[in-house]
């Protein structure tokens, strides 16, 4: 059977100094390995003809985060030095609500969505799961993204479990969950990463607990 390769675009989510030197530093996995993630696959990508576009969160002025006008809100050099296909701007979480993502994606019968940045359980989940629900293929690069903890009237989370859990959920229905390296290799190969589904997950979880 012939492997079709992805029609694949890179979208690179709200890659900010505000996550890096700013308010909401990105505690896990460490904001340097994911930052040195992100461009390599940015090199990538536009080296194999990959699309790349790049979100950019802004906020009013009198936000206290990515405010618009502040260093904050900024690019990140890692993605403010690269050449990028395609900008966009938005102010909600998902890259596709109140932007022309879906028309510009359409119009280049791109399949298939990369998604890199920050953060893993917001912007990120949000714009996965639009995306899937548009009928696109999604990828998320788990070490290119990253997490920040809370803590509220739920309880708190630390930034490693809140990024784990969305991980494993993506994973079970919403994307193809990989390292950069493996995402290379799939670029380089032609062939689509691994999925995983809700049954298989859940009876590999329910094997585990039975045997513990």
């Amino acid at each position: 059977m012939t492997t079709v390769a992805p029609r694949r675009a890179l979208i690179v989510i709200d890659v900010q100094n505000e996550y890096v030197s700013g308010d909401l530093p990105i505690e896990f996995p460490d904001v340097q390995t994911s930052l040195a993630n992100i461009g390599r696959a940015i090199d990538a990508a536009r080296a194999a003809g990959v699309p790349v576009v790049v979100v950019q969160n802004i906020a009013p002025a009198t936000s206290p985060l990515f405010a618009r006008g502040s260093v904050g809100a900024q690019l990140h050099e890692v993605v403010s030095s690269r050449a990028h296909d395609h900008l966009i701007e938005k102010s909600l979480p998902s890259a596709f609500t109140g932007t022309d993502l879906a028309d510009w994606l359409a119009a280049r019968e791109i399949d298939t969505l990369t998604v890199t940045g920050y953060m893993t359980h917001n912007c990120d989940a949000s714009t996965i799961n639009h995306a899937v629900h548009a009928g696109l293929a999604v990828e998320f690069l788990h070490d290119a993204t990253g997490s920040v903890p809370y803590q509220n009237s739920a309880g708190f989370a630390s930034a490693e479990e809140i990024h784990r859990v969305f991980s494993v959920v993506l994973q079970s229905r919403f994307a193809a969950v990989a390292s950069t390296d493996a995402w290379l290799a799939s670029l380089h190969n032609g062939a689509p990463l691994e999925r995983g589904n809700i049954y298989s997950s859940n009876q590999t979880a329910r094997a585990r607990s039975a045997v513990a």
